[in-house]
């Protein structure tokens, strides 16, 4: 499982018009599942998301994390993270898992998050949606479970 995790101040997701999910200050989250990845990757995934000390304290140094500063999640699902771009110029998704299993991976993350008290906002998976953020920092973290 591999997760792009940007620090925002705000963000949305859209779909045909539509806002799905929308945050003030927390993290938005794109969310990628491969073939092997279960619900152990997505609970280690969401117990460290919920821990990364990033925000700042009082003297602005990164030592608070989501739980300490009651910030929010934008989930978005994102295939793409799997794509392999060594060979040609046209990315290959074949480590990216099929639509049935990323979605129960996928939603299994959602859940553990929730689980411990931060809300999830969310963007329609498999669908085409505009997200827009205002990043905070900006701070981005690519993390995977394996």
């Amino acid at each position: 499982m591999r997760l792009v995790v940007q620090r925002s101040k705000e963000a949305k997701v859209t779909v045909d018009g539509k806002i799905t999910g929308a945050i003030t200050k927390g993290f938005v989250v794109l969310v990628g599942v491969t073939h092997e990845d279960n619900e152990e990757d997505a609970a280690f995934l969401a117990e460290k998301v919920a821990n990364l000390r990033v925000f700042e304290d009082t003297e602005g140094k990164m030592n608070l994390s989501l739980l300490d500063v009651a910030g929010e999640i934008l989930s978005v699902s994102q295939f793409t993270l799997y794509g392999d771009c060594r060979k040609g110029r046209r990315p290959n998704f074949m480590g990216a898992a099929k639509p049935d299993h990323a979605l129960s991976i996928y939603e299994a993350f959602n859940r553990f998050i929730q689980e411990k008290g931060i809300k999830v906002e969310t963007g329609v998976f498999g669908a085409m949606m505009d997200v827009q953020l205002t990043n905070d920092g900006p701070v981005t973290l690519i993390i995977d479970s394996k």
